[in-house]
């Protein structure tokens, strides 16, 4: 008779009940979903980028629809880490589920000092976001570069009492250089892959569609690639890597797993299915059930290449 199937996994000493994760940017602070599922359910949530002032955001159209996925261009609108740690913390600590703060900033102090007024809050771990291709200055420039993420990996890091997640860029030529400089710099985990660099055009205005110019694409498009750079960031490193972009199904978060990734977040599936979440777990057991797996160590990093 098979043992009871155990997807619990630790990331950076973080125990999570699963492995699945809600993607910054795509959960809000988890409010918005409460009605749909039981947060229980979730391993985690990162919650909506926050800033260390209220920040309105782009002005709209700042979404665009593409084949198999969306351009977005929100411009990290959210109420500033406070308010935050005021208003949405108490709701988040009556569930189970574990709670990554996700912050971007203009400069290196910003994030600074968002780390250290978040080590006395009740967060479980910060999620770094250095790569938001969505913002015209800022956390871009920090994520595109071994020498930038290295720096403020490691400016930050001194400020933090809770385990450093950094959050990569696609927009690079080797991610597994990125990926190494934010390891040595001290980062406990490293997240991939944020959005994609991307264009959506008005024919008939002859005008981009997004009033940002440029936005980040999401969503089922982009898997073939985060699969890729999954797989070489966490054969470059020994830290845990939790993969993301576009998943949508148990398949999609199983072949994460497979490619090295400790967990995955799921982000754009959301807005087209609320309880996505609940049917990826589903999946994930089924998968297991059917292989007779008992751990989800089991099948993190099992991917044999031809």
């Amino acid at each position: 008779m098979m043992n009871e199937i155990d997807l619990s996994v630790d990331i950076a000493g973080i125990g999570f009940e699963n492995p699945l994760i809600m993607a910054s940017g795509t959960y809000g602070f988890g409010k918005e979903y409460a009605e749909y599922i039981d947060l229980n359910e979730l391993g985690g949530i990162s919650v909506k980028g926050l800033t260390l002032q209220e920040r309105k955001g782009n002005p709209p159209p700042r979404i665009a629809e593409t084949p198999a996925g969306i351009i977005n261009s929100v411009g990290l609108q959210n109420p500033g880490v406070h308010a935050f740690i005021n208003e949405d913390m108490p709701f988040l600590k009556k569930y189970k589920t574990k709670i990554i703060a996700n912050i971007a900033g203009n400069t290196v102090e910003e994030y600074c000092q968002m780390a250290e007024i978040l080590g006395a809050s009740e967060i479980d771990a910060i999620e770094m976001n250095v790569s938001c291709p969505n913002v015209k200055a800022g956390c871009l420039a920090f994520g595109t570069t071994p020498k930038g993420i290295e720096e403020i990996t490691s400016a930050v890091k001194k400020y933090c009492r809770q385990p450093l997640i950094v959050k990569l860029t696609p927009n690079v030529s080797d991610i597994r250089s990125i990926a190494m400089a934010a390891e040595a710099a001290g980062a406990d985990s490293i997240s991939l892959i944020n959005t994609i660099l991307a264009l959506a055009v008005d024919i008939h205005k002859r005008k981009p569609v997004l009033a940002n110019n440029f936005g980040g694409m999401s969503g089922p498009a982009v898997k073939p690639i985060a699969l890729r750079m999954v797989y070489e960031a966490a054969h470059a490193v020994k830290i845990p890597v939790i993969g993301m972009g576009g998943i949508s199904s148990g398949d999609d978060a199983i072949e994460f797993l497979l490619a090295g990734a400790s967990a995955v977040m799921v982000g754009t599936a959301n807005f087209v299915n609320p309880a996505v979440p609940a049917e990826i777990l589903k999946g994930i057991k089924e998968y297991f059930k059917r292989y007779k797996y008992n751990s989800i160590n089991d099948i993190i990093g099992k991917l044999e290449l031809n």
